[in-house]
């Protein structure tokens, strides 16, 4: 069958409602909603005829739902990569974030941008190629995996379980674009020690805040040191979201006539492959060690954060010309006509993803590339429909490219 007619085989109410069922699941980051949902998807594959198994990691007490359509051989193997643990509800819904609704333009609920429209996507496009009659030679591996939020540790633990392909496609929310660079994060916790004083000697003080004040502009606006082109310097990004002054260690608030005397900063810092945590660290220090300079008496102190169980997640690149760049970018511009967008676009290059792990871990060449993106985590998150179906059809010839039909 032609490929062009076999994306017009797919069954767009079945699509969406496969997506509002997975909304429906109550799947917060590190609950039984999210263990749930990965037995319900390991479900879902074995009804469709895909292999699955549940996965177990963290001594049992989290599983991911993996899956494999085996080939007949002779094509190259390609994998999906999406979790399904979700952000918790926010305020301001105007809708019921669990209840998956679909009207004539979007599909609302948390967690459908990022990233259960991605991981609907890929298992739809495995579903309609398997109605279809489709066989193919290469494999296909669909990983639903947990605990992204924390970090990535559930790839990593498909990783460490033996999971891995040729070639992957992490269905991050992207407005489809196809992204070929993010960043790794790093956060990081900056103190700040001063000398208080009564308001009333003020000129006697070093006043924390006042050096804060100074210091955050100056870490938002950082590049860092030894990227190895203009677009990898433009996936450098500091920023800080938290910021605490009062008196002492223990931020005493109730004597605002004192000069604050400690200040507590908590940021993150998005750097690209080739640069290094420790060489974000030494240009983070070195604005510390001017910034003493401009505060005599000032003590700045900077640790890395590091959360116990939780990796850093690795900066992740791929060449433009690498076959699974290529091969979804044809297959975008043979469902919407156009060129795909296609680079360190904004954005998802300062996003961090389990890319990443993929790209560090296997050395895989592989694409973020998925729905969403546009109303992401935010209340009423919600995808366009044309986004989702259209995504579809895209890992259809994707899927039909790299592993070949048998």
């Amino acid at each position: 069958m032609d490929p062009k007619s076999l994306i017009g085989k797919i069954d767009e109410k079945s699509c969406l409602d496969f997506l509002s069922m997975m909304v429906r699941h109550k799947s917060h980051s590190q609950t039984e909603g999210e263990r749930e949902l990965a037995r319900v998807m390991a479900r879902e594959m074995e009804a469709i005829g895909v292999q699955a198994e549940l996965q177990p990691f963290d001594d049992g007490q989290r599983f991911n739902a993996i899956g494999r359509l085996k080939g007949t051989g002779g094509g190259k193997s390609l994998l999906f990569n999406g979790h399904l643990d979700t952000n918790p509800v926010t305020e301001g819904w105007t809708v019921d974030p669990w209840g998956g609704l679909v009207d004539d333009k979007f599909i609302y609920g948390i967690g459908v941008s990022n990233m259960k429209a991605g991981d609907a996507a890929y298992f739809c496009a495995v579903k309609t190629l398997l109605d279809t009659g489709v066989r193919l030679k290469g494999d296909v591996i669909l990983t639903y995996v947990v605990g992204e939020l924390q970090g990535g540790v559930g790839t990593l633990a498909a990783i460490r379980n033996g999971v891995k392909a040729d070639y992957f496609i992490n269905s991050e929310p992207s407005d489809l674009a196809a992204v070929t660079m993010h960043a790794a994060a790093l956060s990081f916790v900056i103190e700040l020690t001063g000398d208080t004083r009564h308001l009333s000697k003020r000129e006697q003080s070093v006043d924390a805040i006042a050096a804060a004040c100074d210091l955050i502009p100056r870490i938002n606006a950082m590049t860092f040191s030894d990227a190895r082109s203009d677009v990898h310097r433009s996936i450098n990004r500091g920023h800080v979201g938290v910021v605490h002054g009062a008196l002492g260690r223990e931020l005493e608030e109730w004597r605002p006539p004192q000069v604050s005397d400690f200040v507590r900063i908590r940021g993150s810092a998005r750097y690209a492959p080739g640069q290094t945590q420790e060489g974000v660290l030494a240009d983070l220090a070195a604005e510390l060690t001017e910034l003493e300079k401009r505060f005599p008496g000032l003590k700045a102190k900077l640790v890395p954060e590091m959360i116990e169980g939780r990796p850093l997640m690795p900066p992740f690149e791929v060449s433009a010309t690498s076959r699974i760049v290529t091969s979804i970018n044809a297959a975008y511009e043979a469902v919407r006509g156009e060129k795909q967008p296609t680079g360190a676009i904004t954005p998802t290059r300062f996003y961090g993803t389990d890319a990443g792990h993929l790209y560090h871990e296997l050395g895989m060449e592989g694409i973020v590339c998925g729905p969403g993106g546009r109303y992401n985590t935010m209340p009423d998150e919600r995808v366009d429909i044309v986004d989702y179906l259209d995504m579809i059809r895209v890992y259809m010839l994707a899927i039909l490219d790299i592993c070949e039909v048998a």
